[in-house]
């Protein structure tokens, strides 16, 4: 494991030191720089497989051990449909070969899971639409590189699923990482006040899309605008007698009484919803205690997470023309966590919760953890969030990133990154070590093209294990 060390999650000083000034940014950025001579940036184009590189078919089953059994097959199909796809779910994966990759060791918060469909847009509390990361199951604190290399990676990847060329590619990675070079700059410079309240607005997403492609942004935002409560109430629910029911559509959307240990699920959720209010801020618990349970479904969602407990919750103001959808998500140990060293929150979802707020900065309002115990030995940590208000995420393919507008989507990707890095880590160092130079690009790209080949290769593998019938999958109609 070269150059690696435990990361610390405060990046701030002891309290008794609060009277003496921090290091000057220049100061800062030329430690930074001088890192360089202990790791430099041609090292971090290399990628060199772990001497004893688990088969990744293995982590996959080590993975399933946790989850709910019956959807396995759902997540390895949705898996199976291209390198892209299965790069999706294969953070655990990748964790380990980003372990042994050398790293300048500068903390930030880690997404843990960074890929180009990991994006989108979100409303804030003021209801502005934003663009910004939007999944956090797997943050941890490490070195900003492990974020930045898997999504250098994903963008060749997603790229060659796509069809494109080298050339291509290699104009995403470069656009990536110039991105997050400019703004990881301007954001040292920035008054921390300054920074803690900026966002990637509609304006900015508008600025960094070329003309060819400015009606289609326009109309990809007003889709986000126009998603609502009362939208998913049409969309996900139906009349059964006077109430309204989430639609079942089994095996995606199901209605269940009990939960694997026999435990009525209704009892379990009263008892999530109790521990998870329990620690709103005053205004939000006020504001959710004033809604009613109506009805709950498991819904199976993305890739890496099928598997997991994932449950939308349907529930009312004083009618029905005050509908408020929630998302419960169980929060397992980060796939980081073997290398990065264990969470500080014993609550999973703590530890999800507090890495979006890091990295996100404008979580929505009902944004939070809690935890339910199953019985003596067994329990879950979860985390609620708002199931599609002001929400829209990014899809490669058909009716979303093309390789056209791909090279537009980059820059974006690279800002956003270096947004919730700055956030959570210092970005004078950082920049000190990144500067400006194309160097940087060139060995990022390098890095990226020889873990996509990595990745194929570790397709084959994975399609060799469902062919054989070592893994089992659900059939394409069952899992998309």
């Amino acid at each position: 494991m070269p150059n690696q060390k435990k990361p610390q999650y405060a990046v701030l000083r002891p309290i008794e030191s609060f009277a003496n000034p921090r290091p000057s940014i220049q100061k800062r950025m030329a430690d930074g720089k001088k890192l360089r001579k202990v790791v430099s940036i041609a090292s971090q184009g290399v990628y060199t497989a772990p001497i004893n590189r688990r088969d990744p078919v293995e982590i996959l089953e080590n993975q399933a051990k946790s989850r709910i059994k019956s959807l396995i097959p759902i997540r390895y199909e949705r898996m199976l449909q291209s390198p892209f796809a299965f790069y999706r779910g294969g953070a655990a994966i990748m964790a380990q070969d980003l372990s042994n990759q050398p790293t300048t060791n500068i903390t930030v918060q880690l997404c843990g899971d960074m890929h180009v469909s990991n994006f989108g847009l979100f409303g804030t509390a003021e209801h502005r639409l934003v663009f910004g990361i939007n999944d956090f199951d797997e943050t941890l604190p490490g070195s900003w590189e492990w974020d930045l290399k898997r999504l250098v990676a994903s963008a060749v990847v997603a790229c060659e699923s796509l069809g494109g060329n080298n050339a291509l590619s290699k104009k995403l990675v470069f656009r990536i990482c110039s991105e997050y070079q400019k703004q990881m700059a301007r954001y040292s410079k920035m008054p921390y006040l300054d920074l803690a309240q900026e966002f990637i607005g509609e304006k900015d997403i508008r600025n960094h899309f070329s003309k060819e492609h400015q009606k289609k942004i326009d109309a990809y935002l007003k889709e986000c605008k126009g998603q609502s409560n009362i939208q998913v109430l049409q969309k996900l629910t139906t009349l059964v007698g006077e109430n309204r029911k989430i639609i079942n559509k089994p095996p995606l959307i199901e209605h269940f009484k009990k939960n694997a240990y026999g435990v009525s699920l209704r009892t379990l959720i009263d008892k999530a919803l109790l521990n998870y209010s329990s620690s709103l801020l005053a205004d939000r618990k006020i504001l959710f205690e004033r809604y009613t349970l109506k009805d709950f479904a498991r819904k199976v969602v993305g890739v890496g997470s099928v598997g997991t407990n994932c449950m939308v919750l349907y529930m009312e103001g004083d009618s029905p023309k005050d509908p408020l959808f929630l998302q419960y998500k169980e929060a397992q140990k980060s796939v980081l966590s073997p290398y990065l060293g264990e969470s500080i929150y014993r609550d999973m979802g703590q530890r999800v919760v507090a890495g979006q707020r890091l990295l996100q900065g404008a979580p929505d309002i009902f944004l939070n953890y809690g935890s339910i115990q199953f019985d003596i030995s067994r329990g879950q940590g979860f985390y609620l969030r708002q199931l599609r208000d002001m929400k829209g995420g990014i899809e490669i393919g058909p009716g979303g990133v093309s390789l056209k507008n791909f090279p537009d989507y980059a820059r974006l990707f690279g800002w956003a990154l270096a947004l919730g890095h700055a956030r959570s880590g210092d970005s004078a160092m950082i920049s000190g070590y990144c500067g400006s130079s194309k160097d940087f690009s060139q060995a990022m790209y390098q890095f990226a093209r020889a873990y996509a080949i990595q990745n194929e290769q570790d397709y084959g593998r994975f399609c060799k294990a469902v062919k054989t019938g070592k893994l089992k999958v659900a059939s394409k109609k069952m899992a998309l």
